[in-house]
């Protein structure tokens, strides 16, 4: 044999090999694991064309822990109360016995959905008060701090150390010191910016803090891909907050490059807030294997007439995408309006068909999403998913005046939701999120008027004009579209 013309493979070479050996072979683990169409061909496209850029981006965004189980509730003392309690009013409401308001037996199926994927309570002794922008956001909230006294629990996607996040400290060593339970659960990527000098001094005066799913090298891995979007605030098991707004100055001072940031918050007091201590005190479980219970924590339900609310949290830590659902039977099953405010359009494609069947069978279904976005790829896919909307008869906005971070939806005048979840993919199916179902006409009717409000500040896309846009702006939008699945 004549081996004179063999040439050792270099070292690049092998590289090159093994990675595309890796590649082909995790392709094939996607396949096997039954994603989605879209999110399998997405991937094995990634991983195929793309071999080593795709497997760095599978391994460090593309596992999926919900399948894995790997957030185990297990030995959380609160899931046994909160299961009875559920099997409780699914029993009731299949019988009848549940005195529904009338937004809400409109929309029972809902609630049904709700208590069956999420063991989401129905609760009705609530007050509710909208704070439609950063300013009456943090005064609400730093007032109701600075008016605890037994415990504070915060979740927050992003704390920044400018002036928002250091009034913050200010009130919780002040209020740590003066014997206060202050808890702090901060997602560790969105708050990576927060410095070790600020949680010392938070830490020194006595507030436990948690990173939620630490990110550190080489630890990384799929880690940074299952982030903790949720914004939770509980004050003494009384007054609670949720919504689209942490805790920065980019809510009340805008942003460079963007313009003024709109967003939109929930204050409630009543027996929504122990559904939302139930969710904080998971989390808590889950960053310090804590179980926190009693009446101190969780106020006993009044039953007393209110808005009636559902919190439902979603996750990899949850059975099923329940947020989704619930957004997809709303939207499904809307008889006159949807209305939906959105910072990033991406939705999944069972909402997606829902949207536009909602529209083709006549349902007045308007969008309200940014021009202008703090996110150049997320935009681009939003963009793209603008035309066949149109086509189907839903009327797109544009807001005008900076950026619309909000996440709201408002159907038939009778229900809406409030709180962290965008309309899209990641929202949806991956990140850790938390939201408000409200089954009440005047809630609706407020959240309705600031909505058109805001249409007012805003410019409606034609189909005719969105046809004729830039040829390099469809193309962008168009390789945006194909890799939104597992953006």
């Amino acid at each position: 044999m004549d081996f004179g013309n063999f040439h050792p493979p270099t070292t690049g070479e092998l590289i090159s090999f093994v990675f595309l050996v890796t590649s082909v072979a995790i392709a094939v683990i996607v396949i096997s694991e039954k994603r989605s169409p879209y999110k399998t061909v997405a991937w094995v496209l990634a991983l195929v064309l793309l071999p080593i850029i795709g497997l760095i981006f599978y391994l460090i965004f593309g596992q999926e822990y919900r399948k894995q189980k790997i957030f185990s509730r297990k030995g959380l003392k609160n899931l046994g109360d909160v299961r009875s309690m559920t099997s409780r009013q699914l029993r009731k409401l299949h019988k009848g016995e549940f005195l529904l308001p009338p937004a809400a037996m409109e929309k029972e199926r809902i609630i049904n959905l709700l208590l069956n994927n999420s063991y989401s309570l129905l609760t009705t002794g609530n007050r509710l008060r909208i704070l439609n922008n950063g300013q009456k956001t943090f005064n609400a909230l730093f007032a109701a701090l600075e008016n605890a006294r037994h415990h504070i629990h915060l979740e927050y996607y992003i704390i920044d150390n400018d002036e928002t996040g250091k009034r913050l400290k200010e009130i919780l060593i002040r209020k740590s010191l003066e014997g206060v339970e202050v808890r702090l659960i901060i997602d560790d990527v969105g708050s990576w910016g927060l410095g070790r000098r600020y949680l010392r001094e938070l830490k020194d005066a006595g507030v436990e803090i948690f990173p939620f799913m630490e990110v550190r090298f080489p630890r990384l891995t799929g880690r940074v891909n299952f982030r903790n979007h949720r914004k939770i605030a509980i004050i003494d098991g009384e007054v609670g907050f949720t919504g689209g707004i942490n805790l920065a100055d980019r809510y009340v001072k805008g942003l460079e490059g963007v313009g003024p940031w709109r967003d939109t918050h929930l204050q409630i007091e009543g027996d929504a807030v122990a559904c939302l201590q139930v969710v904080f005190t998971a989390d808590w479980f889950f960053v310090k294997k804590e179980n926190l219970s009693g009446p101190e924590y969780f106020k006993p339900f009044t039953d007393l007439p209110g808005t009636a609310v559902q919190i439902s949290a979603s996750g990899p830590d949850s059975d099923w995408e329940s947020i989704g659902q619930a957004f997809f039977a709303a939207i499904a099953g809307a008889q006159k309006e949807v209305f939906v405010v959105t910072p990033y359009l991406m939705p999944p494609p069972q909402i997606l068909s829902a949207i536009k069947t909602a529209a083709l069978g006549g349902v007045d279904v308007r969008l309200l999403i940014p021009e202008f976005s703090d996110a150049r790829i997320p935009k681009w896919c939003s963009f793209s998913f603008v035309e066949e909307l149109l086509e189907a008869g839903v009327r797109i906005y544009f807001y005008q005046k900076g950026f619309v971070h909000s996440k709201l939806i408002m159907v038939d005048g009778v229900f809406s939701s409030v709180g962290t979840a965008n309309l899209d993919f990641r929202s949806l199916e991956t990140n850790f999120e938390v939201n408000a179902f409200i089954y009440d006409e005047a809630f609706t009717r407020e959240l309705v008027r600031y909505f058109k409000t805001d249409l007012r500040s805003s410019r409606e896309i034609k189909l005719a004009e969105w046809r004729n846009r830039p040829t390099l702006d469809k193309f962008r939008e168009s390789l945006a579209h194909m890799v939104s699945p597992i953006l």
